[in-house]
């Protein structure tokens, strides 16, 4: 069963950073497209970024300049570096793994911006 672990989440203070890594138990993770939702208190889940087996990336436009996302296939891991934090961006984000037409979860991991 594939599994998929985030971490690196925490308390920032605005206008630092925080780099938010996703572990994937899966053999083939490098053929994989890959990406991060968030989900702020009382919101929606909402697309954050995307990263395809290739290396193409995607991201939401209001991300765009001060989130990088990335991966290392040879340590089955995605990132998602987020610059100059806002309170805004306080939110639970999840990464997943798309695989066989669905996309498969991690539990999340909080970051909470302090302003």
């Amino acid at each position: 069963q594939v599994q998929l672990v985030e971490s690196g989440g925490g308390l920032v203070q605005a206008g630092g950073s925080v780099r938010l890594a996703c572990v994937v138990s899966e053999r083939a993770f490098s053929i994989r497209d890959m990406g991060w939702y968030r989900q702020a208190p009382g919101k929606g889940r909402e697309f954050v970024a995307a990263i395809r087996s290739g290396g193409d990336t995607l991201y939401e436009d209001s991300v765009k300049g001060r989130f990088t996302i990335s991966r290392d296939n040879a340590k089955n891991t995605m990132y998602l570096q987020i610059n100059n934090l806002q309170a805004e961006d306080t939110a639970t984000y999840y990464c997943y793994l798309a695989r066989g037409g669905r996309n498969i979860w991690g539990k999340g991991t909080l970051v909470t911006v302090l302003s």
